[in-house]
């Protein structure tokens, strides 16, 4: 009886330590984004300013949930994106219109601490580099965060979710890698994105650029293909 009352208290406590999933919704802004978000992820900024109370009801929502270190990690990375995405959404509205997000701020939106999330206040930067890149280290997430410009990748027509996540960040890469005018790709050229400039030291921790790209390219690169970057487009992603 011992043995097995062992076992028991074994169990129990694996399960006790195990990550919780979070309950939260982002239903409210899945509905806008499939509302006001073409498939190709131009954003209607004059329809969501028609439903802007129920965008602020959803960032209330975001500001008051906090997530926890037990969530899933999944949960904790849907959150974050969906935040990124859904307070940048505030800002052009905030401004609009507006014909570049880079108009707002003098050029420094980023670093403004305008979102609460609990008991903080949080800028764009911070969640980006402070919590989804330095925490979470998936590449893939340049690929989810929109920066309301027609260079950055598209704004996803539905909130990132728990269950979705995995496959929802590798079609944004697919996505964005293959998308012409985003990356210009051939077997011996390619032409890209000043994202993977910038942000160089995240796609080549396993590999080299190249490495990183043909895993969601359509066409497969040459180790020994030349590179160059485009010029990013701040203009509004409307």
């Amino acid at each position: 009886m011992r043995g097995i009352h062992l076992i028991l208290l074994i169990l129990l406590g694996s399960t006790s330590q195990s990550p919780a999933s979070s309950s939260f919704s982002h239903e409210i802004w899945n509905t806008l984004l499939k509302k006001y978000v073409s498939a190709d992820g131009r954003v209607d900024y004059k329809g969501m300013m028609s439903e802007k109370d129920k965008l602020q009801t959803y960032l209330n929502l975001l500001s008051s949930n906090s997530p926890k270190e037990d969530w899933l990690r999944n949960d904790q990375m849907a959150f974050w994106i969906n935040a990124y995405n859904a307070f940048t959404v505030k800002a052009i509205l905030d401004h609009y219109p507006v014909k570049s997000i880079q108009d707002i701020d003098n050029g420094k939106v980023w670093d403004e601490p305008f979102i609460p999330i609990g008991t903080g206040k949080y800028s764009l930067n911070n969640i980006e580099h402070d919590i989804l890149r330095k925490k979470f280290g998936d590449p893939r997430i340049h690929f989810a965060i929109n920066c309301a410009s027609h260079s950055c990748p598209r704004l996803l027509n539905e909130a990132f979710t728990t269950q979705g996540l995995y496959e929802q960040l590798n079609a944004a890469a697919k996505g964005f890698v293959n998308d012409p005018s985003k990356n210009k790709i051939t077997a011996s050229s390619v032409r890209l994105s000043s994202i993977f400039e910038w942000y160089k030291d995240d796609f080549t921790k396993k590999g080299t650029l190249i490495d990183f790209i043909n895993q969601y390219s359509a066409v497969k690169i040459s180790s020994n293909a030349t590179v160059s970057y485009l010029i990013y487009d701040w203009s509004l992603n409307e």
